[in-house]
């Protein structure tokens, strides 16, 4: 899970092992406490923002000097917000929602600071197709007050996606490894949102705990690993 580089000092090899070990052993236990599994809601509090301080800690050595890092940190913190307001799944599910929102609009602008804003158009448009299939689907269990929070989540999501495979097909020939993990970080992000939304408003996914969590913590990490390592 980890993404080194041979240029890497040992220490900071050793540092992004044990940080990406400690984010599987949080991401696990907080995906435990879903009812479907051991149904103690208690080791969510903990191990929930636990994870995407890991991922946070794993970010903060990377990308020194570079103008994206600021934003990508940015969008890691609100991410952690989200996670927090999201433990309470009904009053916290519009803070949730926005602050999520705000860190899909902090990840747009870092990705936007190495290519211009929708430069391979086939991304976005890709993206658009997706995302109106998402809400087709979801449209009839979207409550009236959350239709427009909830159209403009998916298009700042699915603009952030986009933009992220604009990176890789028009990134540097040097950091296509790197920029090709932040795609796939970006389409992890939209399944991960897709599975979370469909069992909210159109039925319940089995074990949805899962499939979601462990898209989403898989999503960030390497949306972190697009950042240069530290050598």
């Amino acid at each position: 899970m980890a993404s080194t580089s041979p240029a890497e000092p040992a220490f900071t090899r050793k540092r992004n092992l044990a940080l990406a070990a400690a984010l599987v052993v949080s991401a696990t236990l907080a995906i435990l406490a879903a009812p479907w599994a051991l149904a103690t809601p208690a080791l969510a509090f903990v191990f929930k923002p636990l994870a995407t301080l890991c991922v946070i800690a794993y970010a903060a050595g990377r990308g020194r000097g570079e103008p994206a890092r600021r934003w990508v940190l940015a969008g890691l913190w609100l991410s952690l917000a989200g996670d927090v307001a999201l433990l309470w799944p009904k009053e916290g599910f519009l803070p949730g929602l926005v602050s999520f929102l705000l860190a899909h609009l902090a990840y747009l602008v870092a990705f936007t600071r190495v290519q211009r804003f929708a430069a391979w158009w086939p991304a976005f448009v890709a993206y658009a197709l997706v995302a109106g299939l998402i809400l087709a689907r979801l449209w009839p269990g979207v409550p009236a007050a959350l239709q427009v929070p909830v159209i403009a989540y998916v298009a700042c999501l699915a603009s952030m996606a986009a933009q992220a495979a604009v990176v890789w097909r028009r990134g540097d020939a040097l950091d296509k490894r790197r920029s090709a993990v932040l795609a796939v970080g970006g389409a992890l992000f939209v399944a991960s949102d897709a599975i979370l939304a469909t069992n909210k408003f159109a039925g319940p996914v089995p074990m949805a705990s899962l499939w979601i969590l462990s898209s989403y913590w898989a999503a960030q990490w390497c949306i972190a690993s697009w950042l240069a390592p530290k050598r």
